[in-house]
């Protein structure tokens, strides 16, 4: 490759508004010909560490990607078609997404990008990047939201607002477990806590301290999910002081304790305590 000649684009006259609202025109007419189910969403089924999705008005699931349908464990489109947020996530968390959606529907934005917790491959909480844009009929009316979730790429985690968070991120993903002092990983990333607060909050609209009590939330949904484990065992694993304190910022995030969530989800689990399922 050291004799490879850079691609020159070809230089191009600029074309009339006429002809370029003819091909739009075409393009229009060919797409009123095509496979609604077969479109370009299928793309995102062969992109990794990227997630497709799309709702309609009434925020049900129209579409998902394949890698989607995989971190919720589904097999096939016909498990998530017609659910909802709230059929597949904790209700705090399934509201924000949906008050994500509202303004989007009600034409009040027309981009959403945030950055939020969710799970990777190894089951670990990770930040994600999330992208939402409204869909719209053929009568220029908001029809749904379509969105994409994906972990920031390495020329955004140089950016300054996301290199200490970064770093910091990844201290609390390992060491969530552990007794964390933020003022210890803010001096770990060579800044005053005062700093390491200002860019969380710029990044993620909360504090560190914030995002930490939430990684161990969601650390300790999925292990009242998936495990037999006791409340007090999981409270140890996810670095909580006692089941106490972690009931209480349990109830405090997602509004019911850690004992009905793992009711609801598996009303099973509590008969085998102790034991990994």
């Amino acid at each position: 490759m050291r004799n490879a000649t850079p691609l020159k684009p070809r230089e191009r006259p600029r074309r009339p508004d006429s002809e370029i609202d003819r091909w739009r025109g075409e393009r229009t007419r060919w797409m009123a010909t095509l496979e609604p189910t077969l479109l370009f969403h299928k793309l995102f089924d062969h992109i990794p560490g990227v997630y497709f999705f799309a709702k309609n008005r009434q925020g049900r699931l129209m579409f998902a990607s394949l890698g989607l349908l995989e971190r919720y464990q589904m097999s096939d489109d016909a498990e998530i078609i017609g659910r909802t947020d709230f059929d597949l996530n904790p209700d705090t968390m399934a509201q924000a997404y949906v008050d994500d959606d509202n303004q989007l529907l009600a034409g009040t934005v027309h981009l959403v990008e945030r950055i939020d917790l969710w799970w990777d491959r190894q089951g670990m909480p990770d930040w994600f990047l999330v992208t939402k844009q409204p869909l719209y009929d053929t009568l220029g009316q908001v029809s749904g939201v379509m969105g994409l979730l994906r972990r920031p790429d390495e020329e955004e985690r140089s950016l300054p607002v996301f290199r200490t968070v970064a770093r910091a991120v990844e201290t609390i993903r390992r060491d969530f477990g552990k007794p964390v002092l933020i003022a210890d990983i803010a001096r770990d990333c060579g800044q005053s806590l005062r700093q390491l607060q200002r860019r969380f909050q710029t990044a993620f609209g909360i504090s560190p301290q914030d995002f930490l009590m939430k990684t161990r939330v969601v650390a300790a949904l999925r292990l009242l999910e998936e495990t037999s484990l006791s409340v007090t065992e999981i409270a140890g694993r996810c670095g909580f002081v006692d089941a106490s304190a972690f009931t209480q910022h349990f109830r405090k995030r997602l509004g019911f304790t850690p004992a009905s969530f793992r009711r609801r989800v598996s009303p099973r689990t509590g008969e085998d305590q102790g034991k990994p399922r």
